[in-house]
């Protein structure tokens, strides 16, 4: 089998290292914005190109005869990369444009869920005018305002939290609306965890929940990134997760495919994320993405005991109900290295030395190498991954691995901690208790 991977973060390098891993002795091929040296490691061959040059990335598949490409980012399919590679006979593991629409278009996607009844949509409202959404703002007591485009995950402001006042409030919806649509929808309170799943339009495999960290620094305080790094459980639950709740964020999910063909006449094929809060009302649904998470990828990909491309041919042919897909039960903790002031300020072209790991499993994501040196860009630089049965293990073998990484860089020392987890179990039990 020739296999494409498109993109070039740590999730990709994930799904290389997931496909190099098949007893089907896959040759991969790569199409990058940048040149990850994990995955180019992986490779036959591999394209530095523009991830949405869809053209320049078909031209490539068909030259290289790829019988099957794993889309990695949002950006290409958004662009419509799954309908021009299937429309040239190669197999792809992402959805099309039109469903792949409940990631791009966080507006379509509400009012989506709002036609269908789907369980766990807020209270939302969508605006082009400043003045109605002001008028709107002051219906509800507190909101999460966003642009209904991409933002690479760093789109969503909240009120009491990145927004102090209401100036603060009206001068983002002002912001937003200078180049898009804004999305308005009450302030949801609880505890956020990741679902995600192999869909083949019909059939849903599920991986384990997970819990991603968005904010900047230690404690859940700063910016929001593209997440700082995230754990799961031996268990498919996280401690903070009952079997309930769990069943109620899979039907959601279910129930999203189904509406999916019935709206827009395509099966969802590729992976779907759900990003869920876990309330004192239960499961709301944050958002969907179209693909997996990055770093939840790092999380359950490493536990994927089913051949990946025996996953890859039975969403192709619709076959997913008659595979088993399982997981090893592991716990895990993902933990980024990412350059002095990042998010907002971030050092570039700074060196990165890499001592022994240990037994943790190590990701490159947005760096650049030059003469055999790993140097650091604008974004997160590198993943650790430390594996065990246990939590607490877990976060320790991917902590010694990050104190072996030197350079302008830093890490979040509390993800996987047993006090951070201990703390969002005592959160989640007194929001259910009040």
């Amino acid at each position: 089998m020739n296999v494409l991977i498109v993109g070039s973060g740590g999730r990709e390098h994930v799904i290389a290292e997931t496909v190099a891993k098949s007893k089907k002795e896959p040759i991969i091929f790569a199409v990058m914005s940048k040149k990850n040296p994990g995955i180019a490691k992986l490779c036959k061959d591999y394209l530095l190109s523009n991830e949405v040059d869809t053209q320049k990335i078909v031209n490539y598949a068909l030259i290289n005869k790829i019988d099957i490409a794993f889309i990695g980012p949002e950006a290409p399919l958004a662009a419509g990369i799954v309908d021009e590679l299937e429309d040239k006979g190669i197999k792809s593991i992402g959805p099309k444009k039109e469903v792949a629409r409940i990631e791009f278009d966080k507006a379509w996607t509400r009012k989506f869920m709002q036609k269908y009844n789907i369980e766990g949509c807020p209270k939302f409202g969508v605006f082009n005018n400043e003045t109605e959404a002001i008028s709107f703002i002051d219906t509800l007591e507190s909101v999460a305002i966003k642009p209904a485009g991409l933002t690479g995950g760093k789109g969503v402001k909240v009120t009491g939290d990145q927004l102090q006042t209401l100036d603060d409030t009206k001068a983002y919806v002002r912001h937003v609306l200078e180049k898009d649509t804004v999305v308005i929808e009450e302030k949801l309170i609880g505890e956020e965890f990741t679902l995600q799943a192999f869909s083949d339009g019909h059939t849903l495999a599920f991986a384990p929940t997970v819990q991603d960290h968005k904010r900047a620094f230690e404690g859940d305080k700063g910016p929001n990134t593209g997440g700082m790094g995230s754990y799961n459980s031996s268990s498919i639950l996280l401690p903070f997760l009952t079997d309930d709740d769990l069943y109620k964020a899979k039907n959601i999910m279910l129930d999203t495919i189904k509406y999916l063909k019935e709206e827009t006449s395509e099966l969802y094929k590729g992976v779907i994320y759900g990003q869920f809060i876990l309330t004192k009302y239960g499961p709301k649904v944050i958002e969907f993405n179209a693909r997996f998470g990055d770093p939840e990828a790092m999380n359950i990909l490493p536990l994927l005991k089913t051949d990946f491309l025996d996953v890859a041919t039975a969403i192709h042919n619709e076959s997913l109900k008659d595979l088993i897909v399982e997981f090893d039960k592991k716990a895990t903790v993902c933990k980024y290295a990412v350059p002095e002031g990042y998010p907002d300020n971030p050092v570039k072209d700074a060196k990165i030395k890499i001592e022994d790991t240990g037994d943790a499993l190590l990701f490159y994501s947005s760096v650049y190498e030059h003469e055999g040196i790993i140097y650091t860009t604008g974004s997160r630089s590198i993943a650790v991954v430390g594996i065990s049965d246990e939590i607490e293990m877990a976060e320790q073998i991917a902590q010694n691995a990050l104190d072996n990484i030197d350079g302008r860089v830093f890490s979040r020392r509390d993800i996987g901690t047993s006090k951070l987890i201990e703390q969002k179990m005592h959160n989640m039990k007194k929001i259910i208790n009040d």
